[in-house]
This record gives structure tokens, C-alpha cells and sequence, in this order.
């Protein structure tokens, strides 16, 4: 017999009662927790832009595309465990859940050394293969390696909050990354400053945050008496546990590794237009990370809220979660994005002073942030097909729909002069995800009679 859930007041049961509401409480720590971590990461740019200099912007700049590379893969893999968490937590089979925290909490360690081992060793051939400029690669190699040392801290706090986001706990993430991100703030201030560390110094201090935060997640984790409750004697991989997050979350990871792909593609292209457009485009790209990952909390929200509803029978309230999250995420991708518009040179003069550089931002923020919210719209639809357990199908979409179309028109008409503008080049975001959306909205709705039609066999 399965037991109910012996639930703390931090968890969420997603489903009974409005929608929208918990879905708000769900993803409004969720939005201001993920704002946070880019503005205590922006720190790092910020300090070395005004403290060091451009070549040093543009040196953890040019990293970005790799980084987010990585965070993909590991959000992707989080993605397996969150699902699966949610699912039991639903259904309120409190063994299984056992299995899913431990066997994703081991998962986290040795996959991070391993990460950790090939990062530092292949750090400089990665940003060659990009294009890194001459004049910036041995700043960004130097950066990159210290980066990869806390890449085991950075999966085991992804790892352990995808655990606490599906039982509904948003709140404690947010608490412990608050924590982390204010020493983050402090030593870049004292190691750039003080120190004069330069770029290592911003490394070592994300490095030591990260840290933190991973051993404020595993101590909650600990002492948590519920239903993701962590023992340290307990951690091992439970075989068929394992096989099925890799089942929900590789799929997921090797989506994220494609889009990263197509995004350090279009990097190198970037880099191709020398060091001040490297340096506008990676200050761009920062301000619009806080759009991006305001309207990512409901694709977060859209996962668990389908998940943790599959688990418990209630297919009928899987519609309703979907059009709740597709109105918010339009909602905040367009409101925010105007804002950031309406703003643009002084927000991108906080990164740098040199006119040359924000000009070179103002380009690319034109494009992508006003058509921001067709992003965000297509990864809800991810989202509810992920928290459905169909992990393979919306990788394949992406895979055709986003990343092959970027990379067919980077290799083809971006090469003729008449088309080799950044203007251009940022242009295949939008189309890509115009498209893309509506192929995922096709496979919800055939994903969403398929299981009806299971439903109503049983």
C-alpha cells in the first residue's frame, strides 16, 4: 500500500485547486531565485568590465556559450529526477521516491567529477574550436579552468533543488542561492579590487558560491523529514531508477546541448566581427538572461505541475495547466522585455563604458528581446511534453526545428556578403522559434489523445 504524503509547509499539492495561483506561488521564488543567480553572476562580468577592461569582458564573455552549454546538459539530466520525483510524490510512493533522491544525488557527484576532470584538461581546445579571439583566449582559458572546479558544487545544488522544485518547494533554493549569491558579490568585489586577481579572482569566487549553495541544499536535504529526506549511508544508484531518468533526462540534456551548439555556432560567428562586438553581444546577452529566465520558471513550473498531475490520475487538468503557463510566460516575456528596451543604454553602460560596445549590444537586444516571449512560449510546450514523460519527441523537434535551421543559414547565406550582418546572424533566433513552437504544439496535441485514449481502455 502506498502511503500519503507526510508533507512539510513547504511542499505543494498540484492537483486540486486553482491553477494559476499555486502555479504563481510555484514559480515566483523559482523567477526570483533564477534573477538572482544572474545578477550575482553578472557581478563577475560588471567587475572585470569596469575594473579590468574590455579584453577581460570579452574573456569571460566568450565563455558564456560553453557555460550555458553545460548548464543545458545538467538542467537536462535534472529534468529526468524532477519528473520522476513528482510523479511519486503525487502518487505518494514514498520507496520509489527514496530511490529517486539517492540515486540523483550520487549521479550528481560522479558526474561532476568527471565534468570537472574534462573541463580543466580541455579548456583552452574548447574556446580555440570557438574562435575565441588572439587577444582574450588565455584570459578566458584561465577563467574557464577555476570555473570547472566547482562544476560538482553546481550539480549537486541543481540536482538537490530539482528534487525540493518537485514536491513544490521553491521557497529554501531561493533562501540558500540569496546566501551564496551575496558572498559571491563580496569576494569578486575583494579579489578584483583588493586583490587585483583579475578574471581568476570573479572565477574563484562563483567557484566558492557554488559551493556553498550545494552544501546549504544537501544540509536541508538531511535534515528534511518528509518525503525527499537524504541519507548519506543511502547514496548509491538504484539500476532502473537510474534507466529512467537517463530515459527523461538525456533526451532533455541533448536538447539543450543542440540549442547550446547552435548558440556557440553563432558565437564563433560573433566572435568573427572582432573583440568589441564579442564584448556588446556577451553584455546583451546578460541583460536578457533575467528576461529568459523569468519566463523559464513557468517552463519549470509546467514540468512539475504536468508531472506531479500525470502521477495522481488527473489528465484532465493537464489542458488547463498548459494554457495557465503558455498566458504567463507571454504575459512576463513581453512586459519584461519592454522594460529592458526602454532601458537599454543605460542598463548595457552598467557592463561597459565604451560607447562602441553598447552600440554593438543595442544590435542584438533589437532583435532578440522584443521576440523574447516566443521562447519563452515554446518552452512551456517542452515543459508540459517533458512533465508527460515524453522526453525524445520535443529533442527531435528542436533538433529540426531550431538548431538545424540556425545552422543551415549560418553555413549558407550568412557567408555572402549581402547577408554577413549581426543584424542578420541574431535574426535566427525569432525564426526559430516561431517555428518551433508550433511543431511542439502539434505533438501536445497528439501526445494529449493518446493518453486519453489509454485512459479511457484501462
Amino acid at each position: 500500500m502506498k502511503e500519503k504524503n507526510i508533507g512539510s509547509r513547504y511542499e505543494m499539492d498540484m492537483c486540486t485547486g486553482s491553477i494559476l495561483k499555486k502555479m504563481l506561488l510555484f514559480t515566483g521564488p523559482l523567477m526570483l531565485s533564477s534573477m538572482l543567480q544572474l545578477l550575482f553572476n553578472a557581478t563577475d562580468i560588471v567587475v572585470v568590465g569596469k575594473y579590468v577592461g574590455d579584453n577581460a569582458l570579452g574573456a569571460v564573455g566568450s565563455n558564456t556559450a560553453l557555460i550555458n552549454l553545460l548548464t543545458n546538459f545538467l538542467m537536462g539530466l535534472c529534468i529526468g529526477a524532477n519528473v520522476l520525483a513528482a510523479r511519486f510524490f503525487a502518487s505518494g510512493n514514498r520507496q520509489n521516491m527514496e530511490k529517486v533522491v539517492h540515486t540523483a544525488m550520487t549521479i550528481s557527484i560522479i558526474g561532476g567529477i568527471l565534468l570537472t576532470t574534462i573541463g580543466i584538461i580541455g579548456a583552452r581546445q574548447f574556446l580555440i574550436w570557438m574562435s575565441v579571439p588572439d587577444e582574450v583566449i588565455g584570459l578566458a582559458t584561465t577563467y574557464l579552468r577555476i570555473y570547472f572546479l566547482g562544476v560538482t558544487s553546481l550539480m549537486i545544488y541543481n540536482f538537490g533543488s530539482a528534487i525540493l522544485r518537485a514536491v513544490g518547494d521553491t521557497r529554501r533554493p531561493l533562501y540558500f542561492l540569496m546566501f551564496s549569491g551575496v558572498i559571491n558579490v563580496l569576494l569578486n568585489l575583494f579579489l578584483v579590487i583588493v586583490v587585483h586577481m583579475g578574471v581568476a579572482g570573479v572565477a574563484v569566487a562563483t567557484a566558492v558560491s557554488e559551493t556553498i549553495s550545494a552544501v546549504l541544499v544537501v544540509m536541508c536535504m538531511i535534515k528534511e523529514r518528509g518525503m525527499v529526506h537524504l541519507d548519506i549511508r543511502k547514496l548509491s544508484i538504484d539500476r532502473e531508477i537510474f534507466t529512467k531518468i537517463l530515459f527523461i533526462g538525456l533526451p532533455a540534456s541533448f536538447q539543450g546541448i543542440l540549442f547550446s551548439l547552435s548558440n556557440v555556432v553563432i558565437q564563433s560567428s560573433v566572435n568573427s566581427f572582432g573583440a568589441v562586438v564579442v564584448a556588446g553581444n556577451s553584455a546583451a546577452a546578460n541583460i536578457e538572461g533575467f528576461v529568459y529566465v523569468a519566463m523559464n520558471s513557468f517552463h519549470q513550473g509546467a514540468i512539475t505541475f504536468t508531472s506531479q498531475n500525470y502521477g495522481a490520475g488527473k489528465i484532465e487538468r493537464i489542458n488547463k495547466i498548459a494554457i495557465t503557463a503558455q498566458l504567463c510566460v507571454i504575459t512576463v516575456g513581453l512586459l519584461l522585455g519592454n522594460i529592458v528596451l526602454l532601458f537599454v543604454k543605460p542598463l548595457l553602460g552598467i557592463y561597459t563604458n565604451s560607447a562602441k560596445v553598447v552600440a554593438a549590444g543595442i544590435v542584438r537586444m533589437n532583435v532578440v528581446t522584443k521576440t523574447y516571449a516566443l521562447c519563452g512560449m515554446m518552452d512551456v510546450m517542452v515543459g508540459v511534453l517533458r512533465g508527460l514523460g515524453y522526453s525524445i519527441m520535443p529533442m527531435i523537434v528542436s533538433l529540426i526545428g531550431a538548431c538545424g535551421l540556425r545552422l543551415i543559414y549560418i553555413f549558407t547565406l550568412f557567408r555572402l556578403p549581402e547577408y554577413h550582418t549581426t543584424h542578420n546572424l541574431y535574426m535566427t533566433y525569432p525564426v526559430s522559434w516561431i517555428i518551433t513552437f508550433t511543431a511542439h504544439v502539434i505533438c501536445f496535441i497528439w501526445v494529449r489523445r493518446r493518453i486519453v485514449m489509454k485512459k479511457d481502455k484501462i
